[in-house]
């Protein structure tokens, strides 16, 4: 099911936006952009080719890693409110990209978009390095969330000084990075970022067997023979990979860590094996919907897509905690 819906949904994503292609053009334009012998409006095609799929293709690939990232974490952590962000990579990476582009101007001018998306994936890496520095030594996961919180407090606080410094163009660039947009699509390698992404989803499945067994505690886990601080390490590394790659390319998406292992569980169980892969089409169909809406509701303007994300996410996971506040 949740397959045919991020289908579904990819097929709306590139139907809509300012451009309208109806069902008909949609499968010709599809067909002939794969060397089907077709007839198809050369607009229809290039729209559909050049802007739509790769915002589609991209939106979905990172929806699935942040949602991966989001059920390992809450896996791991044991912890059902751990978000890819407590572990700092987004705000990390987001104050990487401001201080290029407010502290370096001329390298983050014509030609340095490589370069932020380099300095993006370095801060989250930082960021996350940092929080495993001051939780180590610790017991218990909840060290790790208060270094988290910490970590992403100050990187908030310094890009809030950063966008002081900034001149009205930087501020419209550092939106990009706070808010999150699948504008830069277009100009982004979708097969390095698949494969930068890759190791998320192959290696995360094969955990699944060792968060089921670090869900029953971590006595438990040890008894099943499974070394609860490597497994935990290991996670984090995987979730810091997924939210680097994410953040680095589209910006900060709130929520969609969160909430979508979240709707999974009500639907498929807290089984990991079956949890990761299903969280992954759930985060993937989220993005690729939410970005739809961003291109649409209030055209000719684009929303930012991080602006939708937590507009469906914040509500979503307030009726999740409604719903089972009578659970211990």
């Amino acid at each position: 099911m949740l397959l045919l819906t991020l289908v579904a949904s990819a097929m709306v994503a590139t139907a809509l936006g300012a451009y309208v292609i109806d069902a008909g053009r949609l499968g010709r334009a599809l067909a002939a952009g794969l060397g089907a012998p077709v007839s198809a409006r050369a607009a229809d095609v290039s729209v559909l080719w050049t802007l739509r799929v790769p915002r589609v293709a991209l939106g979905a690939m990172v929806g699935s890693a942040l949602a991966m990232a989001g059920a390992l974490l809450q896996g791991a952590l044991r912890n059902p409110l751990a978000d890819p962000g407590i572990i700092g990579a987004s705000s990390g990476a987001a104050l990487a990209a401001a201080a290029v582009m407010v502290l370096l101007p001329a390298a983050a001018g014509a030609g340095g978009g490589s370069l932020l998306v380099v300095a993006a994936f370095g801060g989250a890496v930082l960021a996350v390095l940092a929080v495993l520095a001051l939780s180590r030594g610790a017991k218990s996961s909840s060290a790790l969330v208060l270094a988290g919180v910490a970590v992403n407090a100050l990187c908030g606080a310094l890009t809030g000084l950063l966008t002081v410094l900034a001149d009205d163009g930087q501020l419209r660039a550092l939106s990009f990075w706070t808010l999150g947009s699948l504008g830069n699509a277009g100009s982004v390698s979708l097969w390095l970022v698949a494969a930068a992404l890759a190791p998320v989803w192959l290696l995360a499945v094969r955990t699944s067997d060792a968060l089921d067994a670090l869900s029953l505690g971590e006595f438990s886990a040890m008894t099943l023979g499974v070394d609860a601080a490597r497994t935990r390490r290991s996670v984090i590394a995987l979730a810091a990979l997924a939210v680097g790659v994410s953040v680095s390319t589209c910006g900060v998406l709130s929520f969609v860590g969160l909430v979508a292992p979240h709707l999974v569980r009500m639907i498929a169980g807290p089984t990991h094996r079956t949890l990761l892969p299903a969280s992954a089409l759930c985060g993937a169909a989220l993005v690729v919907l939410s970005d739809a809406a961003a291109r649409t509701v209030a055209q000719p303007v684009e929303l930012p897509l991080g602006v939708i994300t937590a507009l469906v996410g914040a509500p979503m996971f307030l009726w999740l905690l409604w719903r089972g506040r009578g659970e211990p």
